[in-house]
């Protein structure tokens, strides 16, 4: 199922800062000394960790088109299950049914 980007309202409300938010993601995301898939398996944590599936779903996602595998997607999710809790878990097994079922 694909949604309409969740930001897409700003196109209209207001560019500017759908430009600067735009821009903050790719300063944040670029290759770096990090490689790009491990920065998004880290912010797939976080959202799992805060329970946005969404943000879980899009980000592994991403993570698989920036190269991450299947294992680097639930080892990430171990750690923030080690720090956050078991509700992380549950939150990205909803996620994650759509991509590896």
């Amino acid at each position: 199922m694909v949604t309409e980007h969740p930001l897409k309202i700003y196109e209209k409300l207001d560019p500017d800062l759908l430009k600067h938010v735009e821009n903050s993601r790719d300063f944040a995301f670029d290759d770096g000394a990090l490689p790009r898939k491990y920065k998004l398996l880290i912010a797939m944590a976080f959202d799992a960790s805060y329970g946005a599936v969404n943000g879980v779903k899009s980000l592994a996602q991403q993570a698989i088109d920036a190269g991450a595998t299947k294992e680097e997607i639930t080892e990430a999710l171990r750690v923030a299950q080690h720090l956050s809790g078991v509700g992380c878990v549950y939150t990205a097994g909803q996620a994650l049914k759509e991509l590896f079922i």
